[in-house]
């Protein structure tokens, strides 16, 4: 059914419905997270094509990922914009490049290659260098920033100047392989992700014909992701759209996440700049998350912008510029719900455990699987994470490793599949589950999961995957729906990489989270070195880092746990520090670890305990503590607080600790929240051995501080010196 103006614009907020009846000459829509900035560019086009301000086959919808670009596809198909293009760029580029070669070129279109480890491999090769696989990726990556930041192998040392370099690699080498690399290309005849960009850039500049032809074809533009545009990318599109302004342009400076790939967020910032007449739309209604999250991303935010922190230049160069982000303020529109909690841990594999056993909690609750992730900073820190998973019997599902259609055992299901839709003519309906399932089972899919971690439980949940979406599908089509129709439906999943629901809480970067949402959100390892990460050592990178943690708390609907360890492994040494973001985000910072300055407000070039930049500058420095006991010195936070080695006797009444324990399960029960966030049982036990009389002596304890003092001091002296609570 074709929806009218009026239905368009219905159920749009103010800001949404100016940004969608804005349709002519440039617009910036302005959108923080969960703002509903989809909804409002889908309904801008729609309205456009409705009232017949654009043509729908002449309106092209730019983003970044070819899954944003699919669910764009359906919003608009949805609302009656049929013929709209919604594509990525390096799509709509190579579609281009395909048709106008022969014209431009002649021949056939080179071969394009998805991965450049191998060429890289080769290219090394000939200059008699040697290198592993983990460098040739980080290599691949270097030459990627290198050509959307348009530099060539002639100019890359001097661009890359300040840039950390790959592992036993400077700009001079990498320059070297760079053009080594583009040899290799040349001699096969192959081109890449990044050239499909570059040649159509040599095409709009130098052939005045097809210039004009694909501006006639593309004649309204909007832009998805503004902050996310390299400067290849945006010469691209100042070129396709050839000094006309009908441009619509949508992001969050805030969510600025890949600057290492060559993205910058001064095309969004300076858009105004270039486009005096623009009409700005601010989107703040944030229809994701509770006020309490919402107030943690905002407080993040609020942080960096009395630090004042520079906007980086388009050219990837760093320093001081004249103008300064300032970020959205989100207003919540949702209930409120449960505070954000912070936890820590004494190492990674009781982080770990500690995690899961919040999953069991929140699936006990009855929130899905699907809708809790537990998200890091880096690819090593899931394993304890997949360990405790596997420990617990919770399913899980590791995202930003290869893409699910890629998969071996999914392409091999598939064909399985395929080869079974032809004699399965009679399967339909509620049967066709069970065929899937005797198929798959030929590689390896079993009805219980395995219990083990790694690539054997991957291969399951990816099976598994297949599974779910044929139960979902024939619970949704009906008694019509056949194994034909899944195959059908797999293929076109696979053609937009839509991969299905996996049936398990989801393992992830913080990068690779980008653009999703889930109901629950464990943020673990927010330790300095882990966040920031220690290579981010000037202060746009540590403001990228910044970004990097606000992208990650705004992924969360109604629950946040924000997690952080004293040590790597189980019973090493407690050396690290809780991430200075948290000093302005955890109500307990202060009496957790003691009176602290945080590192970005010191002087300009202060050194501190934590190194180049102040990393962990203006933490108080613990005094080794020894055991009560046995005199032995104390490593673990818990030990610390209680004055003994967890494995001496307790010196403590029994009585009274199990007292204080079932005073602070009644206190949390009636609050709603967990007990650990009260007191922790190191704490408890603390307060146990040392009996404290007085306020005084209460506030000492480490781990109850000022705030809990004034809170439950009274409950506790009480229960301590035996008067019963009132």
């Amino acid at each position: 059914m074709t929806e009218t103006t009026t239905d368009i614009l219905a159920g749009l907020d103010a800001e949404q419905r100016q940004a969608a009846t804005a349709l002519n000459g440039p617009v910036c829509i302005l959108a923080g997270a969960g703002t509903g900035k989809t909804r409002a560019i889908t309904h801008r086009i729609a309205y456009g094509v409705q009232t017949g301000v654009y043509d729908p086959h002449r309106t092209l919808a730019l983003t970044f990922t070819a899954r944003a670009a699919a669910e764009m596809r359906t919003r608009l198909r949805d609302l009656g914009a049929h013929g709209v293009q919604a594509r990525t760029f390096h799509s709509a580029a190579l579609r281009q490049l395909q048709f106008f070669w022969p014209q431009a070129v002649g021949g056939t279109v080179p071969e394009l290659v998805d991965h450049k480890v191998n060429l890289l491999a080769e290219a090394a090769r000939r200059l008699r260098t040697t290198t592993d696989r983990a460098s040739l990726r980080d290599l691949a990556g270097e030459i990627e920033w290198a050509k959307v930041s348009m530099r060539t192998p002639d100019s890359y040392a001097a661009a890359a100047a300040g840039r950390q370099m790959p592992t036993g690699w400077d700009a001079n080498g990498v320059a070297r392989l760079f053009q080594g690399y583009e040899d290799v290309k040349t001699d096969r005849n192959l081109i890449d992700f990044e050239d499909v960009l570059l040649i159509m850039v040599g095409i709009l500049e130098t052939e005045p014909r097809i210039a004009a032809q694909i501006r006639d074809q593309y004649r309204v533009f909007i832009v998805d992701e503004y902050q996310d545009v390299s400067p290849l990318q945006h010469r691209l599109l100042d070129l396709w759209l050839g000094g006309r302004n009908e441009l619509c342009v949508v992001g969050d400076a805030s969510q600025t996440i890949y600057s290492f790939t060559g993205a910058t967020s001064r095309f969004l910032l300076d858009f105004r700049q270039q486009h005096p007449d623009a009409t700005v739309v601010k989107l703040v209604r944030d229809y994701r998350s509770t006020p309490e999250i919402v107030d943690l991303a905002n407080r993040l935010l609020a942080e960096r912008t009395r630090q004042r922190v520079p906007v980086p230049g388009p050219d990837g160069t760093r320093g001081p510029m004249p103008r300064w982000a300032e970020p959205l303020e989100l207003l919540s529109q949702r209930d409120h719900g449960p505070g954000p909690v912070f936890a820590e841990c004494a190492d990674d594999e009781a982080e770990a455990g500690w995690v899961a056993g919040q999953v069991q909690q929140l699936l006990a609750d009855g929130i899905q699987a699907a809708e809790i992730a537990v998200l890091f900073r880096t690819n090593g820190q899931s394993q304890a994470l997949e360990s405790a998973c596997t420990a617990a019997g919770i399913s899980y599902q590791l995202r930003g490793g290869e893409r699910f259609f890629s998969r071996r055992e999914v392409r091999d299901g598939i064909l399985q599949l395929r080869a079974a839709a032809r004699s399965a003519q009679d399967v339909a309906g509620d049967q066709v589950p069970g065929r899937v399932k005797d198929v798959l089972a030929s590689l390896g899919y079993t009805e219980e999961a395995p219990k083990v971690s790694g690539a054997t439980r991957e291969k399951w949940e990816s099976l598994n995957a297949l599974v779910a979406l044929s139960e979902e599908l024939a619970s949704t089509r009906g008694d019509q729906f056949t194994v034909t129709d899944l195959v059908a439906e797999l293929d076109e999943r696979a053609a937009s990489q839509h991969a299905p629901t996996v049936q398990g809480i989801t393992l992830a970067s913080l990068h690779s989270a980008k653009g999703l949402e889930w109901d629950a959100v464990f943020l673990v390892g927010l330790s300095e070195g882990l966040m920031p990460i220690s290579f981010a050592d000037t202060q746009e990178d540590i403001d990228e880092e910044r970004r990097l943690l606000y992208v990650g708390i705004t992924r969360a609907r109604l629950r946040l746990f924000l997690s952080w360890t004293l040590a790597r492994g189980t019973g090493g040494r407690s050396t690290r520090k809780p991430s200075r973001f948290l000093d302005s985000l955890d109500p307990e910072a202060d009496s957790r670890h003691g009176a602290r300055t945080t590192p970005a407000r010191r002087r300009p070039g202060a050194s501190g305990a934590g190194g180049p930049g102040g990393r962990g500058a203006g933490r108080k420095r613990s005094h080794p503590v020894q055991c009560r006991s046995c005199g032995k010195t104390l490593e673990t936070g818990a030990e610390r607080k209680t004055g003994r080695c967890l494995d001496c006797p307790p010196t403590y009444d029994e009585g009274l600790f199990e007292n204080l324990k079932a005073w602070r399960l009644s206190t949390s029960q009636a609050a709603s929240m967990p007990a650990f966030v009260i007191f922790t049982d190191a704490t408890l036990v603390a307060i146990a051995e040392a009996e404290p009389k007085s306020p005084a002596e209460l506030l000492r304890i480490p781990g109850v501080g000022t705030s809990k003092l004034e809170k439950y001091g009274q409950d506790v002296l009480e229960l301590v010196n035996g008067i019963p609570t009132a």
